[in-house]
């Protein structure tokens, strides 16, 4: 697992405006720009990725107790299949769009074309180390940019073999890795960059969005929040039992996306409860600790944040940890007060508390008195329920029957609402987030159309011009 500690820098602040300036001096060169580079950086970051897969799988282990199967879904064969999606649609992706031209400038020819932002800076956390890294840089990459990587201090096997192996494979004019904490991140930030894409917490956030505003930076955030999961009465509790534990207590619960808490609708509570406690044992076995499958928690710091929200309710099942090996139980809490220490912040672990209310409305009202989660859950078997759900909240995205399986869409952009963040990424959003649409007007000057709007303007122009424009 990760030290408590910070690990001491292995980038020096000093050597931090050099490595952006030479970024800065490549993408000025235009060497980036051809979806040749582009492609041939892509599928060198894949190579990177499958021929070096022991090494990742082995540094993930190492920082999170992140099980080989977990990591390949999850993390290195999720960035692949990134990759390939990409690959296979980046020319289309990129093709300039014609749109029409209105009476009064015709005629004329009118199209919007991206182009690359330029030198982007992308700071990704500890809880996904290899995806929430390099999924960003393809979308920089195939978008013509380039990038420097900040990866989390707190995942620190992850950020040595990031270190070691990206330019092995890649261009190292175009995309470099800074290493370190605060300090490095503090001096990365004090540099202009032409995007921003931070994953993190919304306390950082604050810091990111701050330090940009001095360069009118634009920013991506792809925060958290307590996304909650709403079960209907009538439901299969066991299914959905099933896949509210496999969402929840994959990589420990310490996923952004991750169901961070139930709202049971009328009866369901008692059943759902039952029903998650032998979806455990059936998942992890009657000790989890001793399952292949199950991960650990980051560090000590989080291990003892989470021991403290174990007293906010009932605990149906699990509830027990060794934090000399950062293992905590997947646990279900019963009986839990909306205002006890669990629901304060997201649970960003595996705590799975369940609320019960009422009926739809006040789950909907529940939701909407907190501030915008990253995603929302729905088990319902009725279609007008997922209709209010969808109109009556805001979330960055929702799933219904399936918690956090959204991500695995690719076509879908990813990205939250308010408190839990602003932007979007995957596929063509990443196109987006990391070019400039530049719209085009082309009007020839062989014929002179425009005369009707030239000064003095007549009675005649004047009435023509009205009734065309």
């Amino acid at each position: 697992m990760a030290d408590t500690e910070t690990p001491q820098p292995l980038t020096l602040t000093t050597e931090i405006p050099p490595v952006v300036a030479r970024l800065r001096s490549t993408f000025d060169s235009g060497r980036t720009k051809p979806i040749s580079w582009r492609r041939a950086q892509l599928r060198a970051l894949r190579r990177m990725l499958t021929e070096e897969r022991p090494t990742w799988e082995k540094a993930l282990k190492d920082d999170l107790g992140k099980p080989a199967l977990e990591a390949h879904t999850t993390e290195i064969g999720y960035v692949v299949n990134e990759i390939d999606h990409t690959l296979k649609h980046l020319a289309s992706w990129l093709r300039p769009k014609r749109v029409g031209v209105p009476m009064s400038l015709a005629p004329a020819k009118a199209r919007w074309v991206r182009e690359p932002l330029g030198t982007v800076l992308i700071i990704s956390p500890w809880n996904y180390p290899v995806n929430l890294a390099l999924a960003p840089l393809v979308g920089a990459i195939a978008a013509g940019n380039t990038a420097v990587l900040k990866p989390s201090e707190l995942s620190p096997a992850t950020s040595r073999v990031m270190t070691d192996l990206l330019p092995r494979y890649l261009d190292t004019e175009a995309v470099a890795v800074v290493e370190g904490g605060v300090p490095e991140s503090t001096a990365l930030l004090e540099e202009r960059f032409d995007h921003i894409f931070y994953t993190g917490n919304s306390a950082v956030a604050r810091i990111v969005m701050a330090a940009a505003v001095k360069h009118l930076t634009p920013v991506t955030l792809e925060l958290g929040g307590k996304s909650p999961a709403v079960v209907e009465p009538g439901v299969d509790l066991a299914t959905t039992a099933r896949r509210l534990a496999w969402g929840k207590f994959t990589n420990a619960g310490q996923t952004c996306v991750a169901p961070d808490y139930v709202l049971a609708i009328g009866d369901t509570a008692q059943g759902l409860q039952r029903e998650l406690a032998a979806a455990i044992t059936e998942m992890f076995g009657s000790d989890p600790q001793a399952s292949p499958d199950y991960g650990r928690i980051v560090n000590e710091r989080h291990f003892d944040r989470l021991s403290a929200l174990l007293d906010s309710g009932e605990v149906v099942a699990g509830g027990r940890g060794e934090r000399e090996s950062l293992y905590m139980e997947p646990t279900v809490l019963g009986g839990v007060d909306p205002d006890s220490p669990v629901m304060a912040e997201e649970i960003f672990g595996p705590i799975l508390p369940v609320i019960t209310v009422p009926d739809l409305d006040a789950a909907i009202r529940f939701v909407k008195e907190r501030d915008k989660p990253l995603a929302l859950y729905g088990f319902t078997d009725s279609e007008a329920t997922k209709r209010r759900l969808i109109t009556e909240t805001s979330s960055g995205g929702v799933g219904f029957g399936l918690p956090i399986a959204h991500l695995a869409v690719p076509d879908l952009p990813f990205g939250g609402v308010g408190e839990s963040g602003m932007g979007a990424y995957h596929a063509e959003a990443s196109i987006d987030t990391f070019s400039h649409v530049k719209p085009v007007l082309d009007k020839s000057l062989a014929l002179d159309t425009m005369r009707m709007a030239y000064a003095p303007i007549s009675q005649f122009k004047e009435k023509v011009i009205r009734r065309i424009s």
